[in-house]
């Protein structure tokens, strides 16, 4: 297929725009920095396009062909999950820009949502759940969900939203925990201040998330939500201790140095019975 992938120098990008190259597709990455994708190694071999989805010029129209996919990761400002441009300036962007392309023909989208769009439900999360969103990103991811799943009755299209749970591996951004611990390491920092560590959270692999949403748009059929999660819980503080066993560090876990987030709840996980059907798994073709 020809796919356009939106935010394709960011961390799931990246891995995105590198899975579907593997799988023969022909990719079009749109982004805002040309001197950034130039340094990635998928850049010879897609067609790059230099935009900022929040400029007039980006939602009036591309100098590309209407693909037969449109991937859309693109969004500002993150993880500043509480910044009110998150719904006053991100979501009516990305909105306009991909309202363009289907009123010009699109027909299938994939979107990437967040888990944060179930709020602070505990537990394991299927599709099923409500949306229940309580931080002004969430709020924004949800509420372009919903102008999507209406713009349906106006315009036929496929529509597929993948809530995203938590996400590491390669070139993850400085301010994730991991990220942050990998730092400390490197430094030679003896002590890690974190969290008492008790949260129970679904961590999934870059390069997982990547082929699952490879193939989520690869499939015909599906419409609708699914979540991208591995569906196995494991606490804060197992993460950090296998990661510190992994690299054979000695560093020393300051427990319960910062408070736990007031944005989600201390134990939840999605429900990945949905993604697999989708899928088929993570077999590589």
């Amino acid at each position: 297929m020809e796919i356009l992938v939106t935010g394709a120098t960011g961390f799931i990008g990246n891995h995105l725009v590198n899975t579907l190259l593997e799988r023969n597709h022909q990719i079009f990455a749109l982004a805002r920095n040309v001197a950034r994708a130039k340094k990635l190694s998928w850049y010879p071999y897609v067609n790059f396009i230099e935009a900022d989805i929040g400029t007039s010029q980006t939602r009036n129209g591309l100098n590309v062909p209407i693909p037969d996919a449109v991937v859309h990761l693109a969004w500002h400002g993150l993880p500043n999950y509480y910044e009110l441009y998150h719904y006053e300036i991100n979501l009516m962007a990305s909105y306009h820009f991909l309202k363009n392309l289907i009123m010009k023909g699109e027909k299938k989208v994939l979107v990437a949502g967040t888990c944060f769009e179930y709020g602070l439900q505990y537990g394991a999360l299927a599709e099923e759940h409500p949306a229940q969103p309580v931080t002004p990103y969430a709020i924004a991811k949800d509420s372009l969900r919903k102008f999507l799943f209406h713009l349906k009755q106006v315009k036929e299209y496929t529509l597929q939203w993948a809530r995203i749970f938590y996400v590491y591996g390669d070139g993850q951004p400085i301010t994730t925990l991991l990220s942050q611990l990998e730092s400390a390491i490197i430094n030679h920092r003896r002590v890690f201040n974190m969290t008492g560590g008790e949260q129970l959270r679904d961590y999934l692999h870059v390069k997982e998330a990547a082929l699952y949403l490879a193939k989520i748009i690869e499939n015909e059929s599906f419409d609708g939500i699914v979540n991208v999660c591995s569906g196995k819980p494991i606490s804060i503080r197992r993460l950090v201790e296998d990661f510190i066993s992994d690299r054979n560090a000695d560093t020393t876990l300051n427990l319960g140095y910062y408070p736990y987030p007031d944005y989600e709840p201390l134990a939840f996980w999605g429900n990945n019975s949905k993604l697999k059907q989708i899928t088929g798994g993570l077999e590589r073709k």
